[in-house]
């Protein structure tokens, strides 16, 4: 969906230690902003681990830090500034897939082994219908991308070997597509997996907000209604997390400054088959 979300613009780290706990320099866990160097808008973030970790935005932008955020270093795909990066999934401190959005050729997959010092475009869509907008990996090898309705039903590109290489999934197993039915192409989390074989993917800009469950890497698919308010284009869920298979939280509202967003958040226990209000919505 080409609708974009709110998404601020500075960075910031915070220590891993527990809340009760210390951090490094001997105070409590808190924020610090950093400066990116950069006044692009930042959309994807994937971090490996309390050092290393990779973002994407605007203007074909990807930084990564190796010193837990204390610094930033540009490593974009050279001549990539009209593309509009809004995920990046990192394999590992070296290896990492970002997904450029937009119709027709605008979407396209691009992939480093090397740190981001070189990249290898190893998708670009060719079906004008088509609007790509997360990606999620399950492991090191295997993992999806998501597009908008094409012929009535989300198309979902697939990889086996890290995102050198892609292919589209049968559509058979994807139930039907509400009208106006679409992603959030916001912050990278409108398809996010858990485990090796569990993925969920949000939706909005239809009658009903929904989220559909795939248990088998995106074969076969099931949609359950949510909570969160939706019957316009700029409403729906945003984005998905999931701590386990089964226990989950979707959030969304209206993107729109001036509009109110009740109900912004649900909540699932059972991975998904039902969706409840949050207690205490963000």
């Amino acid at each position: 969906m080409a609708a974009l979300a709110v998404c601020g613009l500075a960075l910031a780290t915070v220590p891993t230690a527990p809340a009760q706990a210390q951090g490094p320099d001997g105070r409590p866990p808190h924020w610090e902003l950093k400066d990116s160097g950069t006044d692009v808008r930042f959309r994807g973030l994937s971090a490996v681990s309390r050092n290393t970790a990779w973002l994407a935005g605007s203007k074909g932008t990807v930084l990564r830090t190796s010193d837990g955020g204390a610094s930033w270093r540009n490593v974009s795909p050279p001549g990539s500034g009209a593309l509009e990066f809004r995920d990046i999934e990192a394999i590992d401190a070296r290896r990492a897939v970002v997904l450029a959005i937009g119709e027709g050729e605008a979407s396209r997959l691009l992939r480093t082994d090397d740190g981001g010092k070189t990249w290898t475009e190893s998708f670009r869509n060719t079906d004008a219908r088509a609007f790509y907008d997360c990606l999620t990996f399950f492991d090191r090898r295997h993992g999806l991308a998501m597009s908008d309705p094409v012929d009535g039903r989300f198309r979902i590109l697939s990889t086996s070997d890290g995102g050198r290489s892609w292919k589209v999934l049968p559509g058979d197993g994807m139930p039907a597509a509400q009208e106006g039915e679409a992603g959030f192409a916001a912050s990278g989390q409108c398809l996010v997996s858990s485990g090796p074989r569990d993925v969920w993917l949000a939706t909005g800009g239809a009658v009903h907000a929904r989220v559909l469950h795939s248990a088998d890497r995106g074969l076969t698919w099931t949609a359950t209604d949510t909570p969160i308010p939706a019957g316009d284009p700029a409403r729906g869920v945003f984005a998905l997390a999931f701590r386990d298979r089964a226990h989950g939280i979707a959030v969304g509202g209206d993107y729109r400054a001036d509009q109110a967003s009740p109900r912004a958040a649900a909540v699932t226990g059972d991975g998904g088959r039902t969706w409840g209000p949050a207690a205490q919505p963000p």
